[in-house]
């Protein structure tokens, strides 16, 4: 009898350790992160690719699946990712099966200025370096040589930007040491005298109506210069 209750004994605590080890492989598979997904939103998806975010991810001292889910940081882990100078910002979900899903939305180049070394002016007005994936076609800005300069020069970029004629035509900003800034257009051979930014908006308006006239008499080719630093006019100089 004394064996037999042996053996009931050593067959209990087997399937007491079995239980247990089943158990806590369950509760292990159920906390762990399952899947990490990427996702590139917006228009600007060309800058850094999935595989060198997800190499962002493996170099950080905590590679995402190999943390619990239940004490994975999504805050510090969209920190992270926003600290890349391709990138605008993040955002990281997780669902209760444990698929990570983390939305990324990346700069977004203006111009490219030309500079030891060149770099994008975002959207932002900020610096953002060169891509090693993507060279964006974009406007060039020559002569920038101070955050000032940049400044100066943002505001006219912005205003580029949002018109669809300039944002077509425009190909080079220039700006001297006195912060006068002019520019050249796509298949235009003359160069635009902008001057400073003061009344901006009446000069590119007096510009676009210059422009559509000269064309519709074919007189483009003509002037070397158009000047638009003189008050409610264009001055052409051929």
């Amino acid at each position: 009898m004394r064996k037999h209750w042996n053996y009931i004994k050593g067959l209990i605590l087997l399937t007491v350790v079995l239980f247990l080890y089943a158990f806590t492989s369950i509760r292990n598979n159920d906390s762990a992160i399952r899947s990490v997904n990427i996702d590139f939103i917006g228009e600007n998806t060309l800058y850094i690719s999935k595989a060198n975010v997800d190499k962002m991810l493996i170099q950080n001292h905590e590679y995402v699946q190999c943390v619990d889910k239940e004490i994975l940081d999504l805050k510090a882990l969209e920190i992270k990712i926003s600290d890349n100078a391709m990138i605008e910002s993040a955002e990281a979900y997780l669902n209760v099966k444990g698929d990570l899903r983390i939305e990324i939305e990346q700069r977004s180049p203006l111009a490219r200025v030309v500079a030891n070394p060149s770099y994008y002016i975002d959207q932002q007005g900020k610096r953002m370096p060169l891509s090693e994936e993507y060279s964006a076609r974009v406007l060039l800005v020559h002569g920038v040589d101070s955050e000032s300069y940049l400044k100066a020069v943002y505001k006219l970029l912005k205003a580029i930007d949002a018109d669809a004629f300039l944002k077509l035509y425009t190909t080079d900003l220039m700006i001297d040491a006195d912060q006068q800034i002019s520019m050249r257009l796509r298949d235009c051979s003359f160069e635009v005298l902008i001057g400073d930014l003061e009344r901006l908006d009446q000069k590119i308006k007096n510009f676009k109506a210059f422009y559509q006239k000269a064309k519709k008499d074919k007189l483009l080719k003509r002037y070397k210069t158009v000047n638009l630093k003189f008050n409610q006019q264009v001055v052409c100089i051929k």
